[in-house]
């Protein structure tokens, strides 16, 4: 691996904090030198590291988020443990995470949901679920690898909105969702792996998804 440029490392320094700062100050410069001046860093140099765009600026938060989670679960931590709990423990993790810029996050969201931002808004939530299911072990390149992280995807975005209204002493109604939405999710998993379709069918699906993941050029 190649090392990590000195503006690269400053990037990654500071996007954790700017999504804190971001709770009081939006996505913008405000938060970033708010953030500087957390941190001890020259304002100049954070502003220089960090992108002018709002959504730009929120994939590098979430970017952030994801080293966090990747830190978090190491291979020994994750040793012995169920697929359920993993994928569990790594979403309530990143709520963790994000929990001391929760409203940044709120607008973070309605950022990426404008229409021009759609596209990002996608491929964050594919990385993010991808990324999960990479350190729970997954190594499927079939039609598995696609369902897997959209049924992944759609759980941790609807326990995301969950918890961004939940009120509760420690998140209780955003644990009790995510257990149930979790529980889907390994039902789900059950299903496919009971299910018996005809090998063209596969087949198909699995061309199909293929031509997703790699577009002929």
């Amino acid at each position: 691996m190649e090392p990590l440029s000195p503006l690269e490392q400053l990037r990654r320094k500071v996007a954790l904090a700017v999504g804190e700062n971001a709770v009081f100050d939006g996505w913008t410069e405000k938060a970033v030198d708010a953030a500087a001046d957390q941190l001890g860093i020259d304002r100049a140099q954070a502003r220089l590291a960090m992108p002018k765009g709002q959504a730009a600026m929120v994939d590098l938060y979430i970017q952030a988020v994801d080293r966090a989670l990747e830190a978090a679960f190491t291979p020994e931590r994750l040793a012995g443990m169920k697929i359920r709990d993993k994928i569990r423990s790594m979403v309530w993790h990143r709520l963790e995470v994000m929990g001391p810029a929760r409203e940044a996050v709120r607008r973070g969201l309605a950022i990426l949901a404008m229409p021009q931002n759609v596209p990002l808004g996608l491929r964050i939530s594919w990385r993010s679920a991808d990324l999960m299911w990479r350190l729970a072990g997954d190594t499927s390149t079939d039609f598995n690898h696609y369902t897997k992280r959209m049924t992944l995807g759609a759980v941790y975005g609807s326990t995301l909105l969950a918890w961004l209204d939940d009120q509760t002493e420690g998140w209780m109604e955003s644990a009790a969702f995510l257990d149930r939405r979790i529980d889907n999710v390994m039902q789900f998993e059950k299903w496919k792996a009971q299910w018996k379709g005809s090998s063209d069918h596969q087949l198909s699906l699995s061309r199909f998804l293929g031509r997703l993941r790699y577009p002929p050029r």
